[in-house]
């Protein structure tokens, strides 16, 4: 059970990276967090945002739709999160945690540009209608 945990937790991470910058739809992005999940990002001047804490899905997706609107992601903003070195800790049938590091690069399609690096300290929990889901994300920038 641990290798399969720990590729489709991969999986949701990737997707969640990938839909943050791609997907139209942010019903898509948040199916993969719980729906009490909290959102945790520090104050990152390099891109003008102020420290915040969202909690549950309209406020994470109030936080996606500013971020969209600002231009920083999404669609057409010519963004990409990466994530590297991803290390998942499978604590339970049920719950896991994970730690990656990320790139935030914009520009991709001109001259790509770091904007910020730094690491996500994630906990995932799983149920048998949902399979895995994001439940809390840490964002720690440098």
């Amino acid at each position: 059970m641990t290798a399969e945990a720990d590729a489709a937790i991969r999986r949701v991470l990737a997707r969640i990276a990938q839909l943050a910058d791609t997907s139209v739809d942010l019903d898509d992005y948040l199916a993969l967090f719980t729906e009490d999940a909290v959102w945790g990002m520090p104050e990152n001047p390099n891109l003008g945002l102020a420290a915040n804490q969202k909690h549950g899905h309209a406020e994470i997706r109030a936080g996606a739709e500013e971020r969209r609107a600002s231009g920083i992601q999404g669609p057409g903003s010519n963004t990409r999160h990466i994530l590297t070195t991803t290390a998942v800790d499978v604590e339970s049938d049920t719950r896991a945690t994970a730690r990656s590091y990320y790139l935030f690069v914009d520009g991709t399609t001109t001259a790509p540009t770091i904007r910020t690096i730094g690491q996500y300290d994630d906990v995932l929990v799983r149920d048998d209608v949902h399979g895995w889901r994001l439940a809390r994300r840490d964002i720690t920038i440098g």
